[in-house]
């Protein structure tokens, strides 16, 4: 499989998309806004501390204020931080026993209060784990964790972690040796995808670069004010590079020379050799429009999704989580129902896991797939299912199908969904997804005008309604205008007003014909 970063760099907006075989299946977007904040570290200042949910509110300078939950609270737990390295001071010259966890300092084992570790008032570094979402604020923590290409230190913490993708047992053990002979700071660290195979002479070099880092960042949080942003993380452009280039994609076109040359530089400074796998799009077409991405992207903002067999699946947002509901729609088999229904929906599996991918839905997720007789073929679709999302980077978990043939999963999430990002709540209907039906208007209109005009000493009432209504009122629904007129007395005018909405209209007494 072949993978490529394909980079739309513009004035005021990046988009990086991820291409599997020529198919888009993330995309990432940054604006100059607060929407992708993810890894910065701001100097804050606690807003509120809540007791009753164990949470407290900080300031860090955005609308919104953060929210910190008790496990991601350092506090003075840095006190027991410091007893607990005197205690496992003989641990960096152990030789690792394959056959033996190794001891790992845990400062999360403690049955902290929140109010015993932070107070109303108080100063706090903090780094943003979740971007705002709705009307959620950024969630942050006092764990920091700063990325590099090959590792990524853990300030707070001394565990020594190797990424999961390294599956050779030696090499797993040459570069855990490696971080625990280097380390010179009760540090953790965790060992990136892109150390495997690399001199310990590299790993020494960003290990030092991290240190200093971080030591700066320190430095800065006692001379700051409050609150105030010291780390930024890369740019959406130098993260991907970072994070998805060789290890995911096994090369990168941009559409920006200026940004072409920062990636150049960068690579310079971490990756030589991967400088020949860039290269700079020069055709006046734009690259996303070369790549036929724009109607990919505009497909995963529509509810319905058609299968090629003629089935369909619906994605619909809630408050609590995301509902997916799988239909066969036009499709109506060739041979008995279970083959149709057992076709459609592992169709619908390929299709559901390529949407919530490129989406990016997180949360709670519910499957709804079509009812299926055989335990064989619903297990068969939960497997598929399983299956399809091997490749998604985002951390899963998915339960067996239910007796009601729905799958509950989880996705983790730390930015919008894509809709979110790209969409607004429709000022018309202002997100509900629904109008009240013209019909129905008309209806509250009457009730309305019959309750008002018997108590009215006017004359003539004149109605204010949308150009839809008025026409409905002068035609089909002419007769209920009639009836009002004969229960109140008065004479009754109707005005259209393009500037209303369908549902809003006003009615005005008259003193004089």
């Amino acid at each position: 499989m072949h993978r490529k970063l394909v980079i739309n760099e513009a004035a005021h907006e990046n988009r990086v998309a991820l291409l599997e075989d020529g198919n888009i299946v993330e995309l990432f977007i940054e604006r100059g806004d607060e929407s992708d904040i993810v890894g910065n570290i701001y100097k804050g200042r606690v807003q509120r501390v809540l007791p009753g949910i164990q949470a407290a509110f900080v300031d860090i300078g955005l609308q919104q204020a953060a929210f910190i939950y008790v496990d991601d609270v350092l506090g003075d737990r840095f006190n027991d931080l410091e007893q607990l390295l005197i205690d496992n001071e003989s641990y960096e010259n152990q030789t690792p026993d394959p056959a033996q966890e190794s001891p790992k300092l845990d400062v999360y084992s403690h049955d902290f209060h929140i109010e015993e570790l932070i107070s109303d008032g108080q100063d706090i570094m903090v780094q943003v784990a979740k971007s705002p979402i709705g009307t959620k604020g950024a969630r942050v923590t006092s764990h920091v964790s700063m990325p590099g290409r090959f590792l990524v230190l853990m300030p707070t913490s001394e565990h020594i972690g190797i990424s999961k993708r390294i599956e050779d047992p030696d090499e797993r053990s040459r570069l855990k040796e490696i971080v625990l002979g280097l380390r010179r700071e009760p540090f953790g660290y965790i060992v990136r995808t892109a150390a495997e195979g690399i001199r310990e002479e590299k790993l020494a070099s960003e290990m030092t670069f991290l240190n200093n880092l971080w030591g700066n960042i320190q430095r800065k949080y006692k001379s700051a004010p409050t609150p105030s942003l010291l780390h930024q993380e890369l740019s959406l452009n130098l993260r991907a590079v970072r994070d998805l280039l060789i290890h995911e994609a096994e090369s990168l076109v941009i559409d920006s020379p200026a940004g072409y040359k920062k990636i150049l530089s960068f690579l310079d400074i971490y990756m030589p050799s991967l400088k020949e796998n860039v290269a700079l799009h020069e055709s006046s077409e734009p690259v996303f429009n070369a790549y036929n991405l724009e109607g990919d992207i505009s497909r995963a903002l529509k509810k319905k999704v058609w299968l090629k067999s003629g089935g369909y699946i619906v994605i619909e947002h809630t408050e609590a989580l995301v509902a997916i509901d799988v239909n066969t729609g036009r499709y109506v088999g060739k041979h008995n129902l279970e083959e149709t229904i057992l076709k459609t929906n592992l169709e619908a599996v390929k299709e559901i896991a390529y949407q919530v991918r490129l989406r990016d839905l997180g949360g709670i997720i519910i499957i709804d797939f079509i009812d299926m007789e055989k335990k064989s073929n619903q297990e068969k679709v939960f497997h598929e299912l399983k299956e399809a999302f091997k490749r998604d980077r985002s951390k899963t978990n998915i339960l067996p199908m239910s007796e009601m043939g729905l799958i509950q999963m989880t996705r983790k999430r730390s930015k919008k969904p894509l809709s979110r990002m790209l969409c607004e709540a429709c000022l018309y209907c202002e997100g509900e997804g629904f109008l009240i039906s013209k019909k129905s208007i008309c209806y509250n209109i009457y009730r309305e005008i019959r309750q008002e005009g018997q108590d009215s000493m006017g004359v003539r009432l004149t109605l204010k309604v949308n150009p839809q209504i008025a026409e409905l009122l002068h035609g089909e629904e002419n007769r209920l205008i009639g009836d009002l007129e004969k229960i109140t007395g008065k004479q009754i005018v109707i005005y259209p007003n393009s500037n209303y909405h369908i549902e809003e209209f006003e009615i005005f007494e008259s003193y004089t014909k």
